[in-house]
């Protein structure tokens, strides 16, 4: 691989394919970086880390506006401050030389981190990033993420307001931020004050750039979880830059009000341990937080603390400050620390070394007390009990055959502390550490006693945690295993790993589903496993969220998850799509959103317990592994469309004039109406309309297929209804008639007809099509679907009298109504044609379709059909062989060496 050319005062770097630019960030060394981060390269042996050479990745728009990273590096040596000693010293990992330590009385320098042996044990590819000086802000987080996507992490410390002339909070909150692509999930925990009633993000200028309600009610607990979705590109720079703050209040008589200012902070992604600091002060507007962890081989205790409003000052110029940091236990002071820190920068690190036994047990039983105290003539206190960290993210594990120390594939599962499709007898159930020696277990905490055969599951609690223990545990450094009579040593094992918040909620409350070979029809016997949490909320969306392990090198770049409606899925044809939905396809390990457009079958499905969640790979495209999934749920009619669901603005009715000024608003019918508001247009009571940034979109009401023999059709609605004066016992729930053992489905309404009926087809995404009619062709189930044949017109100008209308006609009178003559909404009289992604094909066309980052997929067909776009992938022989290859660029795989038989 070429290397980067170094010259004075800058490095040119050749990027070659593998570090390719990935969009909205920087790859680089096999990293991925978000806008706008620095960091030092490691150019490999024989060069290291360059520690005088920032690379940063700079944000820049094509010429569509599509803003992706590009790298630039320069040599920072020339920038380093002048010193005022006489005897500068070279510290190891850095570029600029600093004054011993101890000069200037403990003075906090950019070197106050590098006591810090914790951060140079955790790991040689994390080193360019823990030789950066301590108070450099651009450290991104280097917790584990999936393949081309970034995680960054920051923290804030909220305190009262001390600058308003009412009397400042109590109260103290340490918010969690995690910004993944354009969301941002936060977990905030608070001491001193009441339940916030609202939280709110202020951007560079003060103005609010969003708000998370909270409901008084929802939970007793200290803590809030939420996520902030589509963080807008310009807020994502100002977050990147430490511009945004956060401001929680409360809605009580005492009106209290907490704020802090958003930071990046390097300790974020090594804190097991935390502090909230509060004062006991009356209104001092006082607090802080330590972040806390211990050293991997040695009892040191590594703090950071981050401290507001502990000094008051006014001067432009830094006042230093001597302040005394103790460890209390019980009011007994068991270490004591002095130092400065300035009143611009009031930050401080240490490090406790050598803690005995009883320091670690009081650690870990949440009993010790870090306290800090300034030493100046206006002496302030603030305190706080140590406990591990604390955040809205879910402990979970799945145990996998793949991921066993001696790897194989059973098709069992074991999810968090459910086990399903073991081999052989169960032996035990246990906790371990990651093995020191090749296979050599190394045991940590017997579960086998908690664990009920009969259920599957073991229930209980380890009490009896040390401080290392609970470390560990933060750290994803345990793991669970289940030994089998057939795999003494093994047969499922999974790392204990923190499962990222993301706003659902199911994940913290209830067990997942588990998801193994075992349960696929008929059984495969594979190294994979997973589990998932599903749930279904008020307006009848399904929120799900996925995770998998064991799955080999092969089939992780292609995993699809499915949604299926039967409980003999089993014996369901590849061609059917009955019952079936694409949850998602994904890569890595984990998946999660919302489905929204659930047909009733599969809400009733997952409310009876007959629905299964399918993940499918290269290897295995009928299914990997499946779970049952039982939901129960009273979406009788299907999905709802929700209040919640709605922009603030567009629950209530704006100012005509206001309208006029927004340049979303839709001009229709002589009428200003909002983006996002739905109507019924004058023209037909049959159509719904709906604006959508100045675009006017109307859709046919489809009525539901009545039973009744005898209906009605009131004046103002667009349906007929059943008359109950006649007989009432006829009518039956909209969509019931799906339940019939006789009818045919059509796959475009996903709904059921009666053999006999026609209608007219609903096909996405182009809509309900009224030049087509289908009819279901008795009880043999086919559906027949023709085009509508339009008269042969005599006249020069043929109209559409409405939108809806199929067939032009002539006008009465040559009068042709303004705006229609021109405006065809509807099918035209030919074949239609079709869009594919951002080509048009005519009817007839084959192509294969091109998907990005992909390219063109080749192994799967296309054409379009009378305006439908239908694909398939190519069919694959069975192979009878046993040993089977697959040739790069072919679709199917081969037998290698061998014929068939």
């Amino acid at each position: 691989m070429p290397r980067p050319i170094l010259n004075q005062h800058s490095m040119e770097i050749c990027l070659v394919p593998k570090h390719k630019l990935l969009g909205g960030g920087c790859s680089f060394g096999g990293r991925f970086y978000s806008l706008e981060d620095t960091w030092h390269p490691d150019l490999g042996e024989p060069f290291g880390v360059m520690h005088c050479v920032q690379c940063h990745c700079e944000p820049q728009k094509s010429r569509r506006g599509k803003v992706f990273g590009k790298v630039n590096c320069k040599n920072i040596k020339q920038d380093c401050p002048d010193v005022d000693c006489d005897d500068p010293i070279l510290l190891p990992g850095h570029c600029c030389k600093t004054c011993p330590k101890g000069v200037d009385d403990k003075k906090q320098t950019d070197s106050v981190l590098d006591s810090f042996e914790y951060f140079h044990e955790k790991g040689k590819e994390k080193v360019d990033d823990l030789h950066k000086s301590y108070n450099d802000r651009s450290y991104l987080s280097s917790e584990e993420v999936g393949p081309g996507e970034s995680r960054t992490d920051f923290v804030a410390v909220l305190t009262g307001v001390t600058d308003s002339w009412l009397p400042s909070s109590n109260g103290v909150a340490r918010a969690r931020f995690s910004l993944t692509r354009t969301s941002m999930a936060f977990s905030i925990t608070y001491l001193r004050m009441d339940r916030p009633s609202k939280i709110t993000f202020l951007d560079s200028d003060g103005t609010t750039a969003f708000e998370h309600p909270i409901n008084s009610k929802s939970s007793p607990l200290p803590s809030i979880c939420g996520v902030w979705k589509n963080l807008a590109k310009p807020l994502i720079r100002q977050l990147q830059s430490e511009q945004l703050r956060i401001s929680m209040t409360t809605s009580t008589s005492r009106q209290e009000e907490v704020e802090g200012k958003i930071i990046k902070h390097r300790a974020l992604f090594a804190e097991t341990f935390s502090s909230t600091l509060t004062s006991e002060e009356e209104n001092s507007g006082m607090g802080g937080i330590a972040m806390l962890t211990l050293s991997d081989t040695e009892n040191n205790l590594h703090f950071i603390l981050i401290l507001q409003g502990l000094i008051k000052h006014k001067d432009k110029e830094p006042v230093v400050v001597p302040i005394r940091v103790q460890l209390v236990y019980r009011q007994h002071v068991l270490r004591e620390i002095r130092a400065n820190v300035t009143s611009h920068d009031p930050d401080f690190a240490e490090v406790l070394t050598d803690l005995n036994s009883r320091e670690l047990f009081w650690l870990s039983r949440g009993q010790l007390e870090i306290a800090v105290a300034t030493e100046d003539q206006d002496p302030q206190h603030i305190s706080g009990f140590i406990t591990g960290r604390k955040s809205c993210d879910t402990i979970q594990s799945v145990m996998s055959s793949g991921d066993a120390l001696t790897p194989g594939k059973t098709g069992g599962v074991g999810s968090g502390v459910q086990v399903a499709g073991l081999t052989s007898d169960f032996l035990g159930l246990t906790i371990e550490l990651k093995p020191r020696r090749r296979n050599k277990r190394s045991v940590l905490y017997d579960l086998t006693p908690e664990y009920n055969k009969a259920t599957g599951q073991a229930q209980g609690s380890w009490s009896r945690l040390e401080a290392r223990h609970i470390h560990m545990l933060l750290q994803n450094e345990l793991f669970i295993n289940v030994a089998t009579a057939h795999n003494q040593e093994g047969e499922l094992r999974g790392q204990i790993k923190a499962l990222l918040y993301n706003g659902l909620e199911a994940p913290r409350y209830e067990l997942p589903v588990p998801l193994a070979g075992h349960f696929v029809s008929p059984p495969v016997r594979t190294g994979a496993s997973g589990h998932a949490w599903v749930s279904v909320n008020k307006q009848c969306h399904l929120q799900y969220e996925i995770v998998v392990a064991g799955l080999s090198k092969a089939d992780d770049l292609t995993v699809n998850a499915h949604l299926h409606g039967l409980a003999e899925i089993g014996e369901i044809d590849d061609s059917s799509t009955t019952h079936k939905r694409l949850l998602t396809g994904f890569y890595g390990s984990q998946a999660q959103g919302v489905l929204k457009d659930i047909s009733v079958e599969l809400l009733q499905h997952l409310d009876q317990g007959t629905a299964f969640i399918q993940v499918s790979t290269k290897t295995n495209p009928r299914g990997e592994i499946r779970g049952r999934v039982h939901v129960p749920n009273n979406c009788e009619f299907g999905t709802r469309g929700g209040m919640e669901e709605a922009e603030f603005d567009d629950l209530f009715v704006k100012d005509p004039e206001e309208l006029k000024n927004d340049p979303h608003t839709c001009f229709f019918e002589n009428q200003h109406h909002a983006h996002g508001s739905r109507w019924t247009p004058n023209y037909d009571k049959c159509f719904s309309c709906s604006c959508q940034k100045r675009t006017v979109i109307c859709d046919p009401v489809i009525c539901p297929v009545l039973t009744c023999s005898r209906t009605i059709q009131p004046e103002d609605k667009c349906c007929p209804i059943c008359d109950e004066r006649k007989e009432p016992k006829d009518m039956k729930a909209p969509e019931r008639v799906d339940e019939l053992l006789e009818g045919c489905y059509f796959e475009g309404d996903q709904k059921m007809h009666a053999p006999g009926t026609t209608w007219h087809p609903f096909v996405p995404p182009f809509g309900y099509i009224k030049c087509a009619v289908c009819t279901c062709k008795g009880s043999s189930g086919e559906v027949h679907c023709e085009k509508v044949t339009c008269p042969v017109l005599t006249c020069s100008h043929p109209i559409r009298r409405n939108p809806s209308d199929c067939c032009k006609e002539c006008p009465e009178e040559e009068k042709t109504p303004a705006g229609l003559e021109h405006t065809d909404m509807m099918q035209a009289d030919g074949p239609r044609h079709c869009k594919f992604g951002k080509n048009y094909y005519q009817n007839s066309d084959n192509w294969h379709p091109w998907v990005p980052l992909v390219g063109e997929m080749k192994c799967i067909n296309c054409w379009c059909d009378h305006g439908v776009t239908k694909c398939q992938r190519k069919q694959c022989p069975v192979l009878t062989c046993t040993n089977i290859t697959r040739i790069e660029g072919a679709c199917c795989p081969e037998c290698l060496g061998e014929q068939w038989t």
